[in-house]
């Protein structure tokens, strides 16, 4: 890293939900806190459900999102490097980000080396020994034969439709999901610990919880969840040497 640069993890935005003015009071708040950090940000870390709904068809990507859109790329020309992890909710995402923005996506986690440190980094759903009915929905969702279908669907019908049904799930609109379950049933935290039996990591980084948490799963590891920008508006920052969470 650079002297004196950070870097820095966010996720769950779900930009568009629960409606479009909504929607854009959150999206502001985002862009200002991505002009925050462009003076002493290396690199920028999404991990995911950027958008509540996202599909791209070959011509076509989903109205909206000008402004987050705009800002990642005054960033990504400005030399700084943005690493896009899919969500739930924006898992059909497909080469848009790479071409129009040079942003690399990634559909798996994935692990990285900062600074000395290694970091396993992703969106976290479907992860762990548990979660099996999302496991089964997701793929049907990813297999390439549902996606043909749906993409034959006229934008004005398939995005309505998807954006109609990703609002009324329950991570944006409940709060039963968002609360603290304790360690031992913390699936993610069951996950880093089954991934540290194979291979150390000093960070585990992921969101899809929308709720942020800092959790010790050895000694010299820890998870570490960036929470949300709908309830905590919370981000993780890497100094180099330290891993904090931080609200905005």
């Amino acid at each position: 890293m650079t002297t004196h640069k950070k870097i820095y993890f966010a996720s769950d935005q779900h930009f568009g939900a629960p409606t479009i003015e909504e929607s854009k009071i959150r999206e502001q708040k985002f862009v200002n806190w991505l002009d925050f950090i462009k003076n002493d940000a290396e690199v920028l870390f999404l991990l995911g459900d950027l958008f509540d709904f996202w599909f791209e068809y070959k011509e076509a990507v989903p109205k909206g999102f000008v402004r987050v859109l705009g800002k990642l790329a005054e960033l990504r020309d400005s030399g700084i490097q943005i690493h896009f992890f899919v969500g739930n909710h924006d898992l059909w995402m497909d080469d848009y980000f790479e071409k129009e923005l040079k942003i690399p996506v990634y559909h798996e986690p994935k692990e990285f080396r900062l600074n000395n440190k290694s970091f396993f980094i992703g969106h976290g759903d479907g992860l762990g020994p548990e979660d099996k009915g999302y496991k089964r929905m997701k793929k049907v969702f990813t297999n390439p034969v549902s996606k043909w279908f749906f993409k034959w669907l006229h934008p004005d019908i398939g995005i309505s439709v998807a954006h109609y049904l990703s609002v009324k799930n329950k991570l944006i609109s409940g709060v039963e999901d968002v609360k603290f379950l304790g360690e031992e049933n913390e699936w993610l935290v069951q996950y880093c610990k089954m991934k540290l039996a194979e291979k150390h990591y000093d960070y585990f980084v992921f969101g899809h919880r929308h709720l942020p948490l800092e959790i010790a799963v050895s000694e010299t590891s820890k998870y570490i969840n960036t929470g949300d920008w709908i309830v905590h508006f919370t981000y993780g920052e890497f100094d180099g040497s330290n891993m904090l969470l931080k609200s905005y």
